[in-house]
């Protein structure tokens, strides 16, 4: 798994309180054509794909690559995270860290799922790949987004204008981390 590191793909789920993040299946398949085609998901990511061409193109069992963790509640897929490392032509303050990004389906909003899960996975990558910082972008205007990237712990990098809209990025530095749970468990 180059692209993380020397990481065993996919690794062992991971379990929270109420999710299950795994590798992803045959049976997620729908799943992820709803995520890629939900023009609500895709509000701020640049619109939705057509529901057709994703019936076409997409493999019998989608997210299969490193880093993509199916977040699966009660059984059934509900959303996606995915950690990968940012190539060479990103953002030169993004170049060469690992960039958390995150699919929800709709009706899996305002439920603190994303948190959960997102919490769940930078906890396994910080024991997998201790040291390695970790990047988030988003738009600014996407209000729920932000409030996340403040909760798990990013801060603010830089701002920028992209795909006709402004841009965060924020940084989770593992010496940040670490003091932060120094902090809470004293």
């Amino acid at each position: 798994m180059t692209e993380l590191g020397p990481v065993t793909w996919p690794p062992a789920p991971i379990e929270t309180e109420r999710l299950i993040l795994r590798g992803s299946a045959a049976r997620d398949r729908a799943v992820f054509i709803e995520l890629l085609s939900s023009p609500e998901v895709h509000t701020y990511l640049g619109g939705p794909r057509a529901r057709d061409e994703l019936e076409r193109e997409l493999p019998e069992v989608p997210g299969q690559g490193p880093g993509c963790f199916v977040v699966d509640l009660d059984g059934t897929m509900i959303g996606q995270i995915l950690l990968r490392r940012m190539p060479e032509h990103g953002r030169p303050a993004a170049v060469g860290k690992i960039d958390l990004g995150y699919l929800f389906l709709r009706r899996a909003w305002g439920s603190g799922y994303a948190a959960e899960a997102c919490t769940a996975v930078l906890d396994w990558f910080d024991g997998v790949l201790p040291g390695e910082p970790v990047v988030l972008h988003t738009q600014t205007a996407n209000a729920g987004s932000m409030r996340l990237a403040e909760k798990l712990g990013f801060t603010e990098v830089e701002r920028f204008h992209a795909w006709n809209a402004e841009q965060w990025l924020g940084l989770r530095s593992p010496a940040a981390r670490a003091g932060d749970r120094t902090e809470v468990s004293a």
